[in-house]
C-alpha cells in the first residue's frame, strides 16, 4: 500500500480546538499474515483498580509528554514503551486518522485523541510492560464483517446505553477504538 495513495483519498478530521486541551496519540498497526491475510494489532490493557477500562481492548499509544516534540512522535515512544514495537525501525507510516474527543482516566476534562496508521515490517516478538496484559493480532477481515458486530451494554449514571462493538474470541473491541477502526475499514486500500 503507497502512502501518497492513502493521502490523496484521506481527510481526516482536525479538532479546532485541539491544541488548547490535553492530547494523545494511538497507534494502528497492520501486518501481511499468511496467506495474504492482513492482520490490525490491539492490545489488552491490564487489569488495574480504578481504571475505568482496566481490560479493555485498545491501541497502543498515550499522553502527549513534555519530550514529544508532535503526538506522532508520542505515538512511536508509548507503543515502544508498552509493547516493545518499535515503529521508528520497524514501521512504515501510512497515515493520519481524524481526531477524537475523550476524558481523562480520572477526570472528566476533554482529552483529543490522534490515531495514525503504521504498516509493522518487523520481528514477531513483543515485550509488554505493566499497562499492557497481551497483544491481540486479529484479521482484518474478521472486523470487517457483519456477523461479528454487536452491541456492549455500558452502564452509565443515566441509564444503560447499547455501545456498538466488534466482537473476536473471548474479546470486545469498543468506544474510541471501535470508532477508529471504523474510520481505518473505510480505507480500501487496507484490504488489499
Amino acid at each position: 500500500m503507497a502512502t501518497e495513495r492513502w493521502a490523496s483519498t484521506l481527510r481526516p478530521k482536525k479538532l479546532p480546538l485541539r491544541r488548547h486541551l490535553t492530547r494523545a496519540s494511538v497507534a494502528l498497526i497492520y501486518r501481511q499474515a499468511g496467506a495474504g491475510e492482513t492482520e490490525l494489532l490491539f492490545i489488552q490493557r491490564a487489569h488495574r483498580e480504578g481504571d475505568p477500562w482496566s481490560g479493555d481492548m485498545a491501541f497502543p499509544g498515550g499522553r502527549l509528554q513534555p519530550e514529544d516534540a508532535t503526538t506522532r512522535a508520542a505515538t512511536e515512544r508509548e507503543t515502544l514503551e508498552e509493547t516493545g514495537v518499535d515503529l521508528i525501525r520497524h514501521g512504515r507510516f501510512q497515515a493520519r486518522l481524524s481526531d477524537l474527543i475523550t476524558r481523562h482516566h480520572s477526570r472528566w476534562r476533554p482529552m483529543v485523541v490522534t490515531p495514525y496508521v503504521y504498516e509493522w515490517l518487523g520481528p514477531q516478538s513483543v515485550s509488554l510492560n505493566h499497562e499492557v496484559q497481551r497483544v491481540v493480532w486479529v484479521p482484518l477481515t474478521h472486523l470487517a464483517a457483519e456477523e461479528n458486530q454487536s452491541r456492549l451494554p455500558w452502564r452509565t449514571p443515566l441509564g444503560t446505553l447499547n455501545m456498538p462493538c466488534c466482537r473476536f474470541q473471548d474479546y470486545c473491541i469498543w468506544g474510541l477504538s471501535y470508532s477508529m477502526l471504523q474510520e481505518l475499514l473505510k480505507l480500501d486500500d487496507i484490504r488489499h
